[in-house]
């Protein structure tokens, strides 16, 4: 049968080896029993403790060769060294004078073989069979933090558009103010000279036109709050709270909101992340969940900030989350996890729980005041 390449790659250069050994001549027995194996071999030998740390730090080497005692060294201190380093090195044990105990539980922390100095027709296979194991370990981790460094770049991607989304939003509910706004309340003004100074139909007319005139102006408004959050201006509890107001006036439906702050100092960003989740949920009551009560509750506990949104509504299937349509929960997920928390949707004892979770920093504090 033939090696795996990787093992044949490592057979084909010269080795780095570090031998962790007190005995001259059983180094030299453990390069011979190499060499006879066709394995060109640099080595390095130490004894103690400071000269392994000084030979890791100073040369790149293939694995590491150890004797199990040595008389002020032992192999398990030596794994210790070599773990500590963090760099992925195959470990071997090769000793006279090691228990089966003792060499289960070598490879329980971290060893990658141990032989019998008097046995050592396995040691080249196994010295190239752990550095192909290594390198294996070596590629996941690369790959793992290539994936990492991928996902850190999508996450501030996302957080960018976030940010130029919300930057959007605001201009146009500026607009809206501005210039629709502004347009919308000089026509009611003239209306309602008209109402004034007209003939009867006229003023009849006129009163019809205002009446029209005010539901699209109290709907721009609606569309105003919604493109850009209050929560900038009046600051996240007075905002949630009016947020549960303007629903149980739309909806009909009992919604109470509890907090066990009042003021709350938070960077934009997490600000705007707990009032859209909380409006996304009461989205998804009002179309969905066939409820008939809402609770919400904001909670600071110190180290974390947490919204919990529980209705008594029909509840959520354990995939309605992952259905095409499910944006708002994922976008919500998204955004909580940017914010470096995290959103749990699940089924309460009646009706659906959803539980966002922000941890707060010493740049990010929140001041509460006692309620009168």
């Amino acid at each position: 049968m033939n090696a795996p390449a990787a093992e044949r790659q490592d057979a084909d250069r010269t080795l780095r080896l570090l031998v962790v050994e007190d005995s001259e001549l059983d180094f030299e027995l453990l390069l011979a029993t190499l060499s006879r194996e066709g394995l060109e071999i640099e080595a390095r030998r130490v004894e103690e403790r400071g000269q392994l740390i000084r030979a890791l730090a100073e040369g790149r080497w293939d694995a590491v060769l150890s004797d199990h005692h040595l008389p002020k060294f032992s192999s398990s201190e030596a794994l210790q060294v070599v773990r500590a380093t963090g760099k992925v090195l195959p470990f071997i044990i090769v000793s006279g004078m090691i228990g089966e105990e003792a060499a289960v539980a070598a490879m329980r922390n971290g060893a990658d073989d141990y032989l019998v100095k008097g046995r050592l027709a396995r040691l080249a296979p196994a010295l190239l069979n752990a550095m192909s194991a290594a390198e294996a370990r070596r590629e996941r981790l690369r790959g793992e933090r290539a994936l990492a460094a991928s996902e850190a770049r999508l996450r501030d991607l996302l957080s960018h558009l976030d940010s130029v989304v919300e930057e959007q939003r605001t201009a146009i509910a500026r607009e809206i103010h501005d210039d629709i706004g502004g347009a919308l309340t000089a026509v009611r003004l003239d209306l309602s000279w008209i109402e004034r100074h007209g003939d009867d139909a006229c003023a009849a007319r006129a009163r019809d036109a205002s009446r029209t005139l005010l539901h699209a102006m109290q709907a721009t408004q609606r569309i105003q709050r919604d493109l850009r959050p209050p929560v900038l201006d009046a600051g996240l509890v007075p905002s949630l709270r009016w947020l549960i107001e303007e629903f149980r006036r739309r909806t009909g439906l009992a919604a109470r909101f509890s907090s066990n702050v009042e003021s709350v100092s938070l960077e934009p960003e997490r600000a705007t992340t707990v009032y859209r989740t909380l409006q996304e949920s009461l989205t998804n009551v009002a179309k969905h969940a066939e409820a008939k009560s809402v609770q919400v509750d904001l909670i600071f506990s110190g180290a974390s900030l947490s919204l919990e949104i529980v209705d008594d509504g029909v509840g959520i299937g354990p995939r309605d989350t992952e259905k095409a349509g499910s944006y708002g929960l994922r976008g919500l997920a998204e955004r909580a996890e940017r914010a470096g928390g995290w959103i749990d949707v699940t089924p309460g004892r009646r009706g659906t729980c959803v539980l966002l979770s922000l941890p707060m920093s010493a740049e990010n504090p929140i001041e509460q005041e006692a309620r009168r």
